[in-house]
């Protein structure tokens, strides 16, 4: 994988793997560690850049910190850069002496599981087969992906392994929830506006009524925002390529990512709010 989603936790983790301060000198180096922040373009986030030098997992901590606030999408691919240089490291192979151990592993791949991510025991990152997944473990998967929307990385619009986008698995898991089965051939307007409906949200084919809440007109045009989204996404793509129709700028990409994580999170807020 390139990229690699990021939170706190995930950092004190990945730092764990290249942490040596307490036991013998192992790989990944130093050299190593510089070669993966050139590679992520985070050179000038390096504290060892200008300063006196810093342990490696403190240096990796800092990078991080700042690339999280900053560039989220070069702190995704710093991740995997240090996970992919700790495995050819041989720091996954208990035989190696730059096993990196158990406890470490273990808590990397819980911290990366909760952002829909599932590290192997050699390394190897596949995202959660969100089709084997049900109930409130599915809603934890996709808050994973939401988390990533709203912070607008690009990725996030299209479900990885699946033939679903973030709008429609949500719809779809709503309505599953909450009645049962969904309409699986039902087109993208549909299938949302029966979520919302699922969710006692007002879509524009409800007519508005004197004296209902002001939240009904702010539901309406999130309605109409996600189907304006949709009608941008590249229908022709095979989930590999950029996700948007070609002419659409990088800025009106960003903004429609976010408008799908701020949806889809406040449905997922709802469908807890009526099951609970």
């Amino acid at each position: 994988m390139d990229r690699v989603p990021v939170n706190d936790t995930i950092i004190y983790s990945l730092a764990r793997l290249v942490d040596d301060a307490q036991k013998d000198r192992r790989d990944p180096s130093h050299s190593d560690i510089e070669f993966q922040l050139n590679r992520a373009g985070l050179t000038h986030a390096d504290p060892n850049k200008d300063g006196a030098p810093v342990g490696k997992a403190k240096r990796l901590r800092t990078v991080l910190n700042w690339a999280i606030d900053n560039d989220i999408a070069k702190a995704e691919k710093l991740a995997s850069g240090i996970i992919s240089s700790v495995k050819g490291c041989g720091g996954f192979r208990d035989s190696s002496p730059n096993f990196v151990g158990a406890d470490a592993i273990a808590d990397l791949g819980a911290a990366l599981r909760s952002e829909g991510i599932v590290l192997g025991e050699d390394g190897s990152m596949s995202p959660v087969a969100l089709d084997s997944l049900t109930g409130r473990n599915l809603t934890h998967a996709l808050r994973g992906y939401v988390n990533r929307a709203k912070k607008g990385i690009e990725d996030a619009a299209l479900l990885v392994g699946t033939s679903k986008d973030l709008m429609e698995a949500v719809s779809a898991h709503v309505i599953q929830e909450l009645w049962g089965s969904y309409p699986s051939t039902a087109n993208f307007p549909s299938l949302l506006g029966q979520a919302f409906v699922a969710l006692e949200m007002a879509t524009p084919e409800q007519t508005p009524v004197q004296g209902e809440h002001q939240r009904c007109r702010l539901e309406r045009s999130l309605y109409e925002t996600a189907c304006s989204i949709n009608n941008l996404r590249n229908k022709q793509g095979t989930g590999h390529g950029r996700p948007w129709v070609p002419d659409l700028r990088a800025a009106e990409a960003k903004a429609s990512v976010e408008f799908i994580g701020a949806i889809a999170e406040l449905m997922l807020d709802n469908l807890e709010r009526k099951k609970s």
